[in-house]
């Protein structure tokens, strides 16, 4: 059986040792600072680094720019990996939120047209951030298990609708601007002491689908939430993703460890490439569970029944 990698763009908040333990590989884009300074994307830095970053952001929201990598970049990593013999998953953001999916698109179609023996499969992922390391983290074990390239491409194509979000954002007319999430502006004026909570639709766009009133109610709601949707948790790997939010995102990981017991749970912090377009203030769990419902009619309404039953 032929060998293949699993790769990711620069949006999926992996650190370095992560990619790592499970063999995953990311193409790497670019960012700017204000300075006008081009960055490769990172994967580790220390809490200075990143306290200062997030600082900056907040100050300058506009002054700071991403990009996937372009055509020619992303061409000459897959070359590189068929003279390697090697197959090829590539993993990317939803293409409504960037132009990662049709750079990757266009360079498959370029070594294909060059190699047509070449083996590759670039997916839209319908989503972004961590959560596409997560489904990646599942294609990677499934590699583990020796289930073939074509296997693990049916798997992924098959179930990223499953893939649910399930957490807050302190501040939503950031990650508004920056147009990655809709029905936020019926909680414009009013986030003091109100926490937003978000779910992934069809196209990988966060969706408020409630609020909660603090964190101790809201932790409440998400837990409730997240048994309304998940599937077989004692066998589950699940990511808290937080951009400059640890204390928050240590108490929910114990949480989730005590009400579900799943077979893993990290905590993945929100690199430059991603955190440039979400801002600090981002504390949200990922897992596999239920298909999203169109328009997400099901999960809002389990949401309200949810808040309901705590009052």
């Amino acid at each position: 059986m032929k060998k293949f990698v699993i790769m990711m763009d620069p949006t999926c908040d992996i650190s370095k040792k992560d990619q790592e333990k499970y063999n995953l590989e990311i193409v790497l884009g670019h960012y700017k600072t204000p300075d006008g300074v081009e960055h490769v994307s990172k994967y580790e830095w220390e809490p200075t680094e990143r306290d200062t970053f997030y600082k900056e952001l907040k100050k300058n929201v506009n002054g700071f720019t991403t990009s996937p990598a372009n055509i020619d970049e992303c061409y000459k990593v897959f070359e590189e990996h068929y003279k390697k013999d090697e197959a090829m998953i590539v993993l990317s953001i939803s293409k409504v939120l960037s132009g990662a999916y049709n750079f990757f698109k266009k360079a498959e179609e370029q070594l294909l047209e060059k190699y047509p023996d070449a083996k590759i499969k670039v997916i839209d992922s319908m989503r972004f951030g961590a959560v596409v390391s997560l489904m990646a983290i599942y294609a990677s074990k499934m590699r583990e298990e020796g289930k073939s390239f074509e296997e693990v491409v049916e798997w992924l194509e098959n179930n990223k609708n499953r893939f649910h979000q399930t957490g807050w954002m302190d501040d939503l007319s950031f990650v508004a601007k920056k147009g990655r999430i809709t029905h936020a502006k019926a909680f414009f004026g009013s986030l003091v002491g109100i926490k937003p909570v978000g779910e992934f639709d069809y196209n990988g766009m966060t969706t408020v689908i409630g609020k909660g009133k603090g964190e101790k109610q809201t932790y409440k709601i998400l837990l409730e939430y997240m048994a309304k949707h998940i599937e077989n948790p004692s066998d589950q790997i699940i990511v808290v993703s937080t951009s400059n939010r640890f204390p928050q995102a240590e108490a929910f990981k114990q949480m989730i460890i005590d009400r579900f017991n799943p077979k893993e749970v990290h905590i993945f912090e929100v690199y430059p490439n991603d955190g440039i377009n979400i801002g600090p203030g981002l504390m949200a769990a990922y897992y596999y569970g239920k298909p999203i419902s169109e328009g997400l009619k099901e999960e809002t309404e389990a949401f309200k029944q949810i808040v309901e039953a705590l009052k």
